[in-house]
């Protein structure tokens, strides 16, 4: 990793904090995913590409496969992965393998182990001793049709009714038990729907809040499978994978919350969606055919109310629905225009 710095505007913080950065080893279980790809990418920047370890059981992109190490790994093998915390001397773990909720639903066994196996594995490494630091997401599906749906507190009834927001709320409880029984540091965000341009979506309920962006510029229509007036709140990943770092490196006695964080980020329907995306792709045409991820979305919040995570680790969110369509529109078009190019550019050779 290198640094570069004026030694004569070097204080004892920024030593640390350089100090810091390079003692830490850190390994992104899912690599691959929505999250995994842009987490991977922002971490290197800050801790170095070599100390920074993707994993996944599928390949990454190439902006991670190329600028660091990667190793194949299935989360439910706990003696690979102690043997690769061993390797590289792992310190922190972001553990962001998952069946999500659309997917679980369709194959509840799989969904039931791999989210509750892989957060078991990770939270015993850190009981034994072998790590320092766990992030593990949860999510807006802890909560249930009983759940407050607008301004959702941060403590309320909770009775989810999938299999994915099931393994969520357990593995709040398991959060907690290894922070009070062993000393885990376990931190954790309920993220709300995730709205990004580097990677495809991964199986979500919210996932067509992704798909309109590539479908307006690819086929200029989209059909929702959610209902128009199906408001959800939402987030666009520059601002959640923010919100994942500024928790992790937070000081230890300002995350008050051991079992997840509620994070807000701002809420619209598909109709509201697909106005924005309009001012944009003048001709775009949305149409609605619900289907059986429409009772996941009417069971959870409307907003969510994440005053817990402004007053103890100062988070704030950048982007509103506005700011985010322009930005995902120019990158996805300058995206779509490369691959286009590159095309060509084959199809002449």
């Amino acid at each position: 990793m290198q640094i570069y710095f004026p030694i004569k505007v070097l204080d004892n913080i920024i030593f640390v904090k350089i100090f810091k950065c390079m003692q830490e080893r850190i390994l992104i279980i899912g690599s691959s995913g929505q999250i995994g790809t842009e987490l991977v990418i922002e971490l290197r920047k800050i801790y170095g590409n070599e100390n920074v370890i993707a994993s996944d059981i599928r390949p990454s992109c190439d902006a991670v496969m190329q600028t660091g190490p990667f190793e194949n790994l299935d989360i439910l093998d706990e003696e690979l992965l102690r043997n690769i915390v061993k390797k590289y001397k792992v310190t922190q773990v972001y553990l962001l393998a998952a069946l999500l909720s659309a997917t679980a639903e369709q194959n509840i066994e799989l969904g039931w182990k791999l989210n509750m196996r892989s957060h078991s594995h990770v939270l015993d490494l850190a009981k034994d001793g072998l790590i320092k630091k766990i992030f593990w997401p949860s999510s807006i599906a802890v909560f249930g049709p009983t759940t407050p749906r607008e301004n959702t507190p941060q403590y309320t009834i909770m009775e989810p009714n999938t299999v994915y927001g099931i393994t969520k709320q357990a593995g709040e409880r398991w959060n907690e038990y290894y922070f009070n029984k062993f000393g885990v540091d376990v931190r954790s965000i309920r993220y709300p729907g995730l709205i990004g341009w580097k990677s495809a979506p991964g199986g979500g309920t919210t996932d067509y809040a992704v798909e309109i962006f590539h479908k307006a510029i690819t086929d200029g229509e989209y059909e929702s499978f959610l209902s128009e007036n199906t408001s959800l709140p939402m987030m666009y990943m520059p601002d959640a994978i923010r919100a994942t770092i500024e928790l992790m490196e937070s000081p230890s006695n300002n995350v008050k919350i051991r079992s997840s964080y509620n994070v807000a980020g701002f809420s619209f329907t598909p109709k509201r969606l697909s106005e924005e995306v309009a001012k944009h792709i003048p001709n775009f045409k949305m149409s609605y055919k619900p289907d059986f991820r429409q009772e996941i979305a009417d069971s959870w919040p409307s907003s969510i109310d994440d005053t817990h995570a402004k007053n103890d680790w100062g988070w704030e969110l950048k982007y509103n629905l506005e700011k985010m369509t322009s930005d995902l529109m120019i990158n996805l078009k300058e995206k779509y225009k490369k691959f286009h190019n590159e095309q060509k550019n084959t199809d002449i050779q």
